[in-house]
């Protein structure tokens, strides 16, 4: 790819130098009225004014123990999808830090619509290699399940290195490059397969208008049988909507509490329970989960919007 040139720099010519003299003479006394000014006013006890308050970046983040792992909006949203297919297939968080190792390196865990040759969402898949037509690969409920199938191929991928065996489902051309990420996405992976629980939170601003439906249809998609609705409350003048759901396990009640957390600016959730802990969405700090006086058992996630 060529890289653009930057522009050059005109010459003055001299017969003009009289001008750029008297520009740089009056920015020199602009300068010194300023300095003034500004000595003047310090004597006076004036303070300079303070710097506009600026809110946090928004982020999701795995915390275990001191270990910290931090993904954009978008990236959470992807990687959430990530360890919930995993859990649909019941497979370990180990399948999805594989993925995740992965998806850093090809998409930045972005759904991509472009790519090397003719390479496409977040694996990087390629329809002339088979992968699917462009319309599957970008939808990233099909590339992960066709990134799985690849890897459960893989002779004993579950005990092998992360990232030979992300190399052996892409055959890169720099085989070494998965490496660097392996660190961080064991870490997601953990806090978002459930594998850690209440390892997972987002800061939400903004958040899009409460689609109690958009989030039923995702989760559906995404976790199939390890994730059934057993209730579903619409909103009224006076309370939000609900739902609530039925985990086959511990492990998939929190990865769906993540996947909440990680899709509530897209569908305006607001708070998220399992078990007995509680987690409420906030826009400056980054909410902790905390223990309510409720005895629901830990495989029943609630969901407020």
């Amino acid at each position: 790819m060529s890289r653009d040139r930057p522009t050059p720099r005109r010459r003055t010519r001299s017969g003009r130098s009289g001008r750029s003299g008297g520009i740089v003479a009056g920015s020199l006394g602009l300068a010194l009225t300023l300095g003034l000014i500004w000595l003047v006013a310090t004597r006076l006890g004036a303070e300079p004014a303070p710097p506009a308050h600026e809110p946090p970046a928004l982020f999701c983040r795995a915390t275990i123990g001191s270990e910290t792992a931090q993904l954009t909006p978008e990236q959470a949203a992807n990687a959430a999808l990530i360890a919930g297919v995993a859990a649909q297939r019941g497979l370990a968080p180990r399948a999805v830090s594989i993925a995740l190792t992965t998806a850093f390196q090809e998409s930045g865990i972005r759904n991509l619509d472009y790519g090397d040759l003719d390479s496409l969402g977040l694996f990087q898949q390629r329809p002339a290699a088979g992968w699917g037509t462009p319309e599957q690969i970008m939808d990233p409920i099909y590339s992960t399940n066709k990134f799985y199938d690849a890897m459960v191929r893989i002779r004993n991928w579950a005990d092998s290195d992360i990232g030979d065996v992300a190399q052996a489902v892409q055959i890169s051309a720099y085989p070494d490059y998965y490496d660097k990420h392996v660190a961080r996405a064991r870490l997601l992976a953990s806090a978002l397969s459930g594998q850690t629980a209440a390892a997972w939170s987002c800061l939400v601003r903004d958040a899009a208008a409460p689609d109690p439906a958009r989030l039923t249809h995702e989760l559906n998609r995404t976790y199939g049988d390890a994730l059934r609705l057993i209730e579903s409350v619409p909103a009224d003048s006076d309370h939000p909507a609900r739902l609530v759901w039925q985990a086959t396990s511990e492990e998939a009640a929190w990865s769906a509490a993540a996947f909440a957390q990680s899709w509530a600016h897209l569908t305006g959730v607001s708070q998220v329970q399992v078990g007995a802990r509680l987690w409420t969405a906030q826009p400056e700090s980054l909410a902790e989960w905390v223990d309510q006086a409720d005895g629901s058992p830990a495989t029943r996630v609630q969901m407020v919007l």
